[in-house]
């Protein structure tokens, strides 16, 4: 089953030099841009990370300090990558908790803001832990009856996201074949604030604290309350993205 498309929607995955997204970096990022018309278009970078990959995470993905060190930093493509994501819709593979925070963090330390309210997402996993309860190799071998090969290299696990969420939509009648239901639906993105879902949007639209001793607490209530709240969370280790997010609502509150 062929996607039923309004805009391109791209496929990718991410590898790096660990999971902590504000302390790690990207080494190689492979995306899948599929077209309204079914055009297919692919491609993989290396990226240097300015950083020394660990060998332990060098052994999951393959990819050593040798492999990337003559290739260009993240900062150096970031441009021509935020132009070809440009007018896309973004789907993956558990991308919703990790690489488009990842990607995002990315795109702010080069200085570009990678806005995601202006397009649709879907994590295909989200799909398939609510119909399965499985691996990215297992639901490769149950919905395309494939075995994946070279998993953990992401042209690898990029292409394998893409077919499985085409199996899917033929296996199941009632997921609907279409971008923005499959978005609000399955993409544990529609009630974040920010990507990593330090801030969350209750039923009514309130931005609301989602962990620590202010969590479910409004965030506009918190800093009012408490100023330092804010100074504290911008000298901390948390997202670019988060902070940002947090300080547009303090701006809001002050010009209200």
């Amino acid at each position: 089953m062929e996607l039923n498309l309004k805009n391109p929607i791209v496929f990718f995955d991410l590898e790096t030099t660990g999971i902590n997204i504000t302390q790690d970096r990207i080494v190689e990022i492979s995306f899948l841009k599929i077209h309204p018309n079914g055009k297919e278009e692919s491609k993989t970078r290396r990226i240097n990370p300015e950083m020394p990959i660990p060998p332990q995470v060098t052994a999951i993905h393959g990819i050593s300090d040798e492999d990337i060190k003559d290739c260009p930093t993240f900062k150096q493509i970031a441009k021509s990558l935020a132009d070809q994501l440009e007018g896309c819709d973004l789907a993956g593979f558990n991308s919703a908790r990790f690489d488009v925070p990842m990607l995002s963090e990315e795109f702010l330390r080069a200085g570009i803001d990678f806005d995601m309210s202006k397009r649709k997402f879907i994590d295909v996993q989200i799909i398939f832990h609510k119909k399965e309860q499985r691996t990215l190799e297992a639901a490769y071998k149950f919905y395309c009856d494939k075995e994946l090969e070279n998993a953990h290299s992401a042209e690898a696990d990029t292409m394998a996201t893409y077919e499985v969420l085409k199996s899917q939509l033929e296996r199941y009648p009632d997921l609907v074949n279409d971008i923005e239901t499959l978005s609000k639906e399955y993409s544990s993105f529609n009630n974040n604030v920010d990507y990593a879902g330090r801030m969350i949007y209750d039923e009514k639209g309130v931005e609301i604290i989602n962990f620590g001793k202010h969590k479910g607490k409004p965030v506009k209530e918190v800093l009012r309350a408490e100023p330092s709240y804010y100074a504290w969370m911008m000298d901390g280790d948390f997202p670019l993205n988060t902070k940002q997010m947090l300080t547009k609502i303090r701006l809001k509150e002050l010009n209200n």
